[in-house]
């Protein structure tokens, strides 16, 4: 699956929140995440711009735990990022892990978040606050189909899209 997407970094989200609310959309996720991040042992995954994941989510509006398998590749960088996402639920996060270790991929690390998520129209709009150690602020990523609906969410929530990044999060936190 292809998805458009792009960040805007250092946001309040309490104002994003509130400007999500006047626009009707509609919370679908209040989760806790730890993401274990695989590479291959000369990173040419990262390097690529891309990453293996097991993602264990503790939902918090269904009060259940879920466990995902996921490879993501970037397909282009522009205005924002374009990549593929391939992903499945898996019953058993430990299982996954010995996959990806018997196919030669490494844990690089694991990260800690909470996510809160939003669907409005066909897009999803996604604030991050990840634990400090890893990214010292609150982010807020927009993920949709087309250029149209991105500006207008942009818009929607008080930015333009020169506020905006396609940076990987692992490029931004390198400037940082």
């Amino acid at each position: 699956m292809e998805e458009c997407e792009t960040r805007i970094i250092k946001i309040d989200p309490e104002d994003i929140r509130m400007k999500l609310k006047g626009a009707a959309a509609l919370k679908v996720k209040m989760e806790n995440q730890i993401n274990y991040i695989y590479d291959f042992e000369d990173g040419s995954l990262i390097n690529s711009k891309g990453y293996a994941r097991i993602r264990v989510v503790e939902d918090l509006i269904h009060n259940s735990r879920h466990f995902y398998m996921t490879t993501k590749k970037m397909l282009s960088q522009d205005t924002y990022k374009i990549m593929e996402e391939n992903e499945t639920e898996i019953l058993n996060p430990e299982a996954g892990k010995k996959i990806f270790e018997s196919l030669g991929l490494r844990l690089l690390q694991s990260v800690k978040k909470y996510r809160e998520s939003y669907r409005y129209r066909n897009s999803l709009i996604e604030i991050d606050i990840n634990d400090k150690s890893f990214c010292p602020f609150a982010y807020v990523e927009i993920e949709t189909k087309n250029d149209g609906d991105l500006f207008e969410i942009v818009n929607l929530l008080g930015y333009s899209m020169e506020d905006t990044t396609s940076e990987t999060i692992y490029e931004i936190l390198h400037k940082e």
